[in-house]
């Protein structure tokens, strides 16, 4: 196995390497990678993770139900039935080995699109769905989920989730925040911002970057001349590079770092080396900068096939427990489908309520204005009439 000039192992692709002795060739470092995408079980000499039958026949459909929800909310964004949707299609392995990883008591910080982390944290599908059809503003109540509300701004939840972190230490427990983010928000100051408090104050969080490779229409190599683990290390602690595709690799290198965190050792950065199959949002279009060939390459890594094939290899599950979690999946996506259909409208004049905790004439006078504003253009007196 070739070394790098500082003697450290690695095998891979390989890679030029600059130094002040001239241009040498070395290797990427490989991912952390316990299933591979033919679904056969590899060892780690850093990371193991022993699982049952059940727990992986469990596994497996939190992936399927978590896809086939996903689809749906996709086909309704489709149909008009929601203004937007962000895909997580191709991530599902990153967010639920990373969300299985967790234990009650600890949090976790989502983008817009942590829907299968959501999940996993018993966040019912229905109510991320309420803010992308514009009838609430999260609709979960995040003290009983230990699951924030989604974050809209880029990047801005890492120092969120940090503060938090930060806070825990107070509280005498060991608990553990992750918080989630994406490679494009990797070029965010506020996401190194606080890579920085994190490391300073040593807070118990994870930082989980799910790399899917595109910020949109960017790709990563124009954000980055390094492998984005690596960055942890100019701020003082350890970085992982996981694949992203191998659910039972991010659950155990997430498992790994959130037991440092409750330790007291400090933060951690996983990059969770994956792709996105989909659109950034359904406001986005992809072939417009993306090659069909690329795609086409990543199929072949899909993270729910893997675990499929696994199970098969092993014994673990037949033909019967396929169909079942397929109906299962069925059943979710008529809950969503009609759950969001007969979703109440909100009265328009709500955005009016909860801007301060008691009453304010400026805001006063600016709803009496709307009201009849918007009464005007049915007859009616109430905003909600004639709706």
């Amino acid at each position: 196995m070739p070394a790098t000039p500082d003697g450290r192992q690695y095998r891979g692709v390989n890679v030029t390497v600059e130094s002040t002795a001239g241009t040498a060739t070395a290797a990427v470092p490989e991912l952390v990678q316990l299933l591979t995408p033919e679904g056969e079980r590899v060892e780690h000499p850093r990371f193991s993770l022993e699982t049952t039958p059940e727990e992986l026949r469990s596994i497996y459909r939190d992936l399927v139900l978590v896809r086939r929800f996903d689809g749906e909310a996709t086909s309704l964004q489709r149909q008009g039935e929601l203004g937007l949707w962000a895909s997580l299609l191709g991530q599902e392995a990153a967010q639920v080995g990373s969300g299985r990883a967790q234990r009650p008591g600890d949090w976790a910080f989502p983008t817009y699109r942590e829907h299968g982390v959501a999940w996993c944290k018993g966040v019912d599908p229905l109510n991320l769905l309420g803010m992308f059809r514009g009838v609430n503003h999260g609709g979960w109540d995040p003290y009983e989920k230990n699951f924030q509300l989604y974050t809209i701004v880029i990047g801005s939840q890492t120092l969120h989730a940090t503060g938090y972190a930060m806070g825990i230490t107070k509280d005498g427990t060991d608990d553990a925040v992750v918080a989630y983010f994406g490679d494009g928000a990797s070029s965010q100051g506020d996401v190194n911002e606080a890579f920085t408090f994190a490391s300073v104050y040593n807070a118990p969080v994870v930082f989980f970057c799910q790399n899917n490779q595109w910020a949109i229409s960017e790709p990563t190599e124009r954000q980055t001349r390094v492998p984005l683990y690596q960055r942890a290390a100019g701020f003082g602690f350890p970085g992982v590079r996981v694949d992203g595709n191998d659910v039972l690799a991010c659950l155990a290198v997430t498992r790994w770092a959130l037991e440092r965190a409750r330790a007291g050792e400090g933060p951690t950065l996983i990059e969770a080396f994956t792709y996105r199959m989909g659109a950034h949002t359904t406001s986005d279009d992809p072939t417009r900068y993306r090659i069909a060939n690329e795609l086409e390459e990543w199929k072949l890594k899909d993270p729910i096939e893997r675990v499929k094939a696994y199970l098969v290899r092993e014994g673990w599950a037949d033909q019967e427990f396929f169909d079942a979690v397929d109906a299962e999946s069925e059943q979710l996506a008529r809950r969503v489908r009609e759950g969001v259909r007969n979703m109440p409208d909100p009265d328009p004049s709500a955005i009016f309520e909860n801007v301060y905790a008691e009453g304010h004439a400026l805001v006063d006078e600016e709803r009496e204005e709307y009201v009849a504003y918007a009464a005007s253009f049915d007859g009616s007196e109430e905003v909600g009439e004639g709706r």
